[in-house]
């Protein structure tokens, strides 16, 4: 079966021909991001798989089914890019990988709350050239200070335990009840009393209509002043002009970005050559206490090799007619 994989870098390729071998696929990687002037390369293609900066709007949901896709493997977690109501209307199952690696995104988070503390991006560039002193390097202790996680899954849970190895006091915040509390040693919270109380805020929670922008000018208004705020979920789970001036103004300490809300025509390609036209990015990039990586919290060996198999695993069960991990309008 033809399976076209859009927005597929090399790594992507070496991770599903590695977990396809032997198996009766025909994985097509295609660069280009999916949008309406690229759906036609997946003509013939039973299965698109697609990742997070991909356009799934009706008009290439529509696109696609008239090419024949009967099929939209994500490989991803999230799908707040996908109209579910139009690849419902169009017969086309949506399916994704609820969870790969969350050790990994965990742990990036975890590398950003260090190395904005320590200024070790700084420190690294210092060094280099011949500059030994340490003015302006001076971090925090991150045993005893208080940080809260945003969404209680399985990354957030990750991080949260990471962070409680540290010696920090742990609050979080989910919708729903959070099982294993007394383990962790931590609180669940309202999320009001967690942005008050935080010295460092982690977003761990999906991207949806109530947590569109759930960081914004209010909420940063009321964390503690100097503060450091981590998002590596989704980029519009924060208000990011908003984030500039509390960076202006001190009220927010430190910033480490994996996601952004206007990724989607920057990230995942080299762009070194040509002048950043995003006026924001640019802003948020000239902070000493702000780091922005480029969407790789994923990127480790173990997640892409269990993002490949999970996503060719959920397109088998598909073709078995046992469909398992399909997203529908009210999931």
């Amino acid at each position: 079966m033809r399976i076209i994989l859009f927005s597929s870098k090399a790594y992507d390729r070496d991770s599903f021909l590695a977990a396809a071998e032997g198996a009766d696929w025909q994985p097509e990687f295609q660069e280009a991001r999916l949008n309406l002037q690229t759906a036609a390369l997946a003509d013939g293609c039973v299965a698109v798989c697609a990742f997070i900066n991909d356009d799934l709007c009706a008009a290439v949901l529509e696109r696609l089914a008239a090419g024949g896709t009967r099929l939209i493997a994500l490989r991803s977690a999230g799908y707040n890019h996908v109209d579910l109501k139009a690849a419902q209307r169009l017969g086309l199952a949506v399916v994704r990988v609820p969870a790969y690696s969350p050790h990994a995104v965990a742990e990036h988070a975890a590398a950003l709350v260090l190395a904005l503390n320590r200024c070790l991006p700084r420190a690294f560039n210092r060094t280099r050239e011949g500059d030994f002193s340490l003015r302006g390097l001076t971090g925090f202790d991150l045993h005893g200070k208080t940080v809260g996680v945003i969404g209680a899954g399985k990354i957030g849970l990750c991080f949260a335990r990471i962070m409680a190895g540290f010696g920090c006091q742990v609050l979080l915040q989910d919708p729903y009840p959070v099982a294993g509390l007394a383990e962790l040693g931590a609180r669940q919270v309202t999320l009001d009393e967690l942005i008050a109380s935080s010295d460092i805020i982690s977003l761990h929670c999906p991207l949806s209509e109530d947590s569109y922008h759930l960081i914004d000018t209010s909420r940063l208004a009321r964390m503690k002043r100097g503060a450091m705020l981590i998002n590596t979920g989704r980029g519009a789970l924060v208000d990011t002009p908003a984030l500039v001036e509390a960076l202006k103004s001190g009220q927010l300490g430190y910033l480490g970005l994996d996601v952004y809300e206007e990724e989607a025509e920057l990230f995942f390609e080299d762009r070194s050559d040509l002048p950043l036209q995003d006026d924001v990015l640019a802003r948020l990039l000239s902070f000493p206490n702000v780091i922005v990586t480029a969407h790789q919290a994923f990127l480790t060996r173990e997640a892409l090799a269990a993002i490949a198999q999970t996503t060719l695993d959920n397109i088998a069960a598909w073709v078995a007619g046992e469909p398992v991990n399909q997203v529908t309008q009210s999931a």
